[in-house]
């Protein structure tokens, strides 16, 4: 029975518990991942209806709106979507602030506990679920190349 690589094989004397608790900061880490991903399309977005706010106003001029155009293009182009911040700001924020520091402590707890090893749990779990020797159910992708 083949098994998972080294790099994904728990350290001798590391418990249950720890690889449950380092799954757990993973997982969490994934979701911090998954709403960095949303807050940079959000950014996308707002970018995106700024400019296409400023092509409606031209238009507007164009059709003969003057006033209203004026209106919108003083009160809202280019304007903060938060107090002081355009959205790349917030981005950089969130970036250099909270999601630094969550990856770090990630990966602190990931060298400190079992050598800098990721996915334990899940590489465990897939041991546990995979039925040797059948094919698409490889330990590694080694294993498929033969």
């Amino acid at each position: 029975m083949s098994g998972p690589d080294p790099a994904h094989q728990r350290p001798d004397g590391v418990d249950d518990a720890t690889i449950e608790a380092l799954g757990k900061v993973s997982e969490a880490l994934e979701v911090v991942e998954e709403a960095r991903g949303l807050l940079y399309a959000f950014h996308r977005r707002c970018g995106t209806a700024d400019l296409t706010l400023g092509e409606a106003v031209d238009q507007l001029r164009e059709a003969g709106h003057t006033e209203l155009a004026d209106r919108i293009d003083r009160e809202l182009v280019g304007r903060n979507i938060i107090a002081g911040r355009w959205s790349f700001q917030v981005v950089e924020d969130y970036d250099d602030g909270y999601y630094t520091t969550f990856r770090d402590l990630e990966r602190q707890a990931r060298d400190e506990l079992v050598g800098g090893r990721r996915h334990l749990y899940e590489a465990e779990m897939k041991e546990d679920r995979r039925t040797d020797g059948l094919p698409g159910h490889e330990a590694t992708p080694e294993d498929a190349a033969e």
